[in-house]
């Protein structure tokens, strides 16, 4: 039995290639000592353990002997003269591969070759002269810069004194200047059935609307007017305070309507320009309140 190096598959005597994996089986030879079958690389056989390499044989070295010439005298034929036409027949009988001769020499003159010229060494640098050593000039006496004349002082001007304030006018001045800006604007009633126009007085701090009686006399008399019987004698009246107007019922029998509604006793109305002044009912006495 041969076993795989590879697959250790058993293989039969004579095998070259393993029956399982193909790989090259090595040879065998037959053990001396026993006859099993070992590897021919083998050193001892597996079955008797016999070492395979100690019955190797060694060629023994054959012995020559040496040559002797024997002692025969030896004739050579005598020497014959080369036929013409066979010289010609050996190779470069002409002699045209046969070597170049040397050239004659020339009778010319010989060409003078250009030697390369011998690198010329640069002289050494000469060292330049020192630089004589120049005498700085002595320092000019340098004057010292001119003061510039110091700026005159800027005397600032005094503050003026704030002016005192205005005394405050007693009250009374102050009614009298309230007064005085009232005349600046000028109040009017426009009388609507007559286009009549009425200036109201610029010195009284309250109007009074009415006709005429012993009580309070009317500042603005009515009686002149068409339906003049519906308004009492003591009506309205109109106050100044600053630069509002107000006006107020003040008892009348058939009351005062401030744009179509009426103003209930007590209650006092700012007046502005446009506002309709109705005295008693149904409109018939009314009054435009105007300012300019």
């Amino acid at each position: 039995m041969i076993v795989c190096p590879n697959c250790n598959h058993p293989n039969p005597d004579g095998a070259v290639q393993c029956e399982a994996c193909y790989t090259p089986l090595p040879a065998t030879t037959n053990c001396p000592s026993c006859g099993a079958t070992v590897q021919a690389d083998a050193a001892f056989c597996g079955q008797c353990g016999y070492n395979l390499h100690s019955n190797t044989a060694v060629p023994e070295p054959t012995i020559v002997g040496s040559t002797i010439a024997p002692d025969m005298p030896v004739e050579l034929p005598p020497l014959v003269s080369p036929d013409p036409m066979l010289e010609l027949l050996q190779p470069d009988a002409l002699g045209l591969n046969a070597p170049a001769q040397p050239p004659a020499l020339s009778t010319l003159p010989p060409t003078v070759v250009a030697v390369a010229p011998e690198p010329v060494q640069a002289p050494a640098p000469v060292p330049p002269p020192a630089p004589e050593p120049v005498q700085a000039p002595a320092p000019e006496a340098i004057a010292p810069p001119a003061l510039e004349p110091e700026p005159a002082p800027v005397v600032q001007p005094e503050p003026e004194p704030e002016p005192a304030p205005a005394p405050v006018p007693p009250p009374e001045a102050a009614v009298n200047a309230s007064r005085t800006q009232l005349q600046q604007v000028i109040a009017r009633l426009f009388h609507v059935q007559s286009n009549q126009e009425i200036e109201l007085p610029q010195n009284l701090s309250v109007v009074h609307i009415g006709k005429p009686n012993d009580r309070i006399p009317p500042d603005i008399d009515v009686a002149g007017f068409s339906n003049s019987e519906i308004v009492s004698r003591i009506h309205a009246d109109i106050r100044v305070e600053g630069d509002a107007h107000y006006i107020e019922d003040v008892g009348s029998s058939n009351g005062t309507y401030i744009n179509n509604l009426p103003l209930l006793p007590g209650n006092r109305h700012r007046l502005r320009p446009g506002d309709r002044i109705s005295l008693g009912k149904g409109d018939l006495v009314t009054f435009l309140f105007q300012l300019s």
